[in-house]
């Protein structure tokens, strides 16, 4: 039966009326009537509301059958509801993936995990290296090995995918730097850097793609991708590892530095790392900060960075900035500038176990020990979670969850939910188990996507595995 009076509104004027509504009211308005139903199946409609809940949507990389904006926000909400909830068989399946011979030192997708359904034919895929000198690839859904490479001269200990540009990068224990073909695994290009690689980190400068490695002695060397031809090679820290080396979110500054206490962590601007900075420029065109440690960028201030520096010689106590970045010209110089925004004192235990994350652009994320807690920028301890019983070794952070890893062989998910006060905290959701004790010594580390989560397991033989909880629709 129409409703009363419904002949007199326009299709544009019911669409307008809808943009009120959330999803559940709009699919029973559309049952109303044959008007109704033409408007609220609109997909301008039902892509406001994907925007509206999920920051990355698209339907150009969407798998097959899912062709409205509609079936977009079905899809994703059920994938959603089983992470939240779950519940074995019901909610998601387990697979072990094993093959590698030694222990996997690099765990993280080649399919897109920041952008949903942006895979390699409609799947999730998941890169690691390994002791045991090989780069493998693994399809989540599909439960089995893609591909992986020859045995290498060296064991590999670093990696880095770039989704974006279809590549795997991998640093061996000799310094060798080697870019492959992420679909077929085919070698593509190999730099030699002379020296232990401790970090690779991938950005765009205009229309070049560079990768920047963090060395053993202290030196930050830019390579073009996918060729691996050297632009730079700068030294950055006197003798000293590159311990940490990280991207802002615009790829506008890179932070830098080692947990050595005397050593000053730098913060650059990529754009001159394209140009050639040499060590004597060095000095006037970067930001220092003393004692720092460890870092962390706020992914929704594009140049917000949290650091933790040691504020005494036991190093118990630790002073947590943020930083504000900006760039300002004096006698035809740019400087960089950080106002600080935030500082509060932090007290634990040691300090080289610490894991620190960043979300929106005024929570921090600390893990250390069996504890994870959420801070304001400003000190507000928002909340804390003891669910682990043993050292948490790994944690990942989205928009939209959190997923710690332990050595007590268990992973948690999280959910960031508003509370009433507008502060935003974690829901504590439920355990993946990762076996029995008898043959693994605990998670190592955790990545997720939007409808899996991997988490590499060390085992007492030394063959480590994976374990893939791959959620249903």
């Amino acid at each position: 039966m129409e409703p009363p009076h419904a002949g007199a509104l326009t299709r544009d004027c019911l669409i307008h009326i809808f943009t009120f509504l959330e999803a559940a009211e709009l699919s029973r308005a559309a049952r109303v009537s044959e008007a109704w139903n033409d408007a609220a199946e609109s997909s301008w409609l039902w892509r406001k509301l994907c925007l509206v809940r999920w920051i990355f949507c698209s339907l150009s990389n969407v798998e097959d059958g899912i062709n409205s904006w509609k079936k977009y926000y079905i899809h994703r909400s059920k994938i959603e509801q089983h992470m939240a909830s779950g519940c074995g068989g019901a909610d998601y399946t387990c697979t072990t993936f094993r093959g590698h011979r030694g222990r996997i030192t690099g765990l993280q997708y080649w399919s897109n995990p920041d952008n949903p359904f942006d895979t390699m034919n409609g799947k999730s895929v998941v890169c690691t290296t390994s002791t045991d000198c090989t780069l493998r690839a693994w399809s989540i859904q599909e439960g089995k090995q893609v591909w992986s490479t020859p045995v290498q001269e060296e064991p590999l200990v670093k990696l880095l995918t770039v989704p974006q540009q279809g590549l795997v990068i991998t640093a061996d224990s000799k310094g060798n730097i080697k870019a492959w073909n992420g679909r077929t695994g085919e070698e593509l290009a190999v730099f030699a850097t002379s020296c232990t690689v401790y970090n690779l980190v991938a950005y765009n400068m205009d229309t070049q793609h560079c990768l920047i490695v963090g060395t053993g002695e202290g030196t930050l060397i830019t390579l073009t991708i996918p060729h691996l031809n050297q632009i730079s090679r700068l030294s950055l820290i006197d003798v000293n590892p590159v311990d940490f080396l990280l991207l802002s979110p615009d790829h506008k500054y890179a932070i830098a530095g080692s947990k050595s206490n005397e050593v000053p962590t730098k913060v650059l601007r990529t754009e001159c790392l394209m140009d050639g900075l040499d060590d004597d420029r060095l000095a006037t065109d970067s930001l220092q900060i003393n004692s720092c440690f460890t870092a962390c960028w706020l992914p929704k201030a594009s140049s917000r960075v949290v650091t933790m520096t040691k504020t005494n010689a036991v190093g118990f106590q630790k002073s947590i900035i943020t930083f504000d970045l900006m760039c300002q010209t004096r006698k035809n110089k740019i400087e960089i500038q950080g106002k600080q925004v935030g500082n509060f004192t932090y007290e634990d235990a040691g300090w080289n176990d610490i894991l620190l994350e960043g979300h929106g652009i005024n929570t921090i994320i600390i893990a250390h020990n069996t504890e994870m807690k959420l801070f304001s920028i400003d000190g507000v301890q928002l909340a804390s979670y003891h669910e682990h019983k043993n050292t948490i070794s790994g944690i990942s952070v989205d928009p939209f969850r959190v997923v710690t890893a332990s050595m007590d062989l268990s992973l948690r998910v999280y959910t960031w939910k508003r509370q009433p006060n507008r502060c935003l905290s974690l829901e504590s959701n439920y355990h993946l188990l990762g076996g029995s004790h008898m043959r693994s010594r605990g998670f190592t580390n955790v990545v997720f996507d939007h409808g899996s989560i991997v988490g590499s397991v060390q085992a007492h033989d030394g063959k480590d595995v994976l374990k893939a909880y791959n959620f249903n629709v």
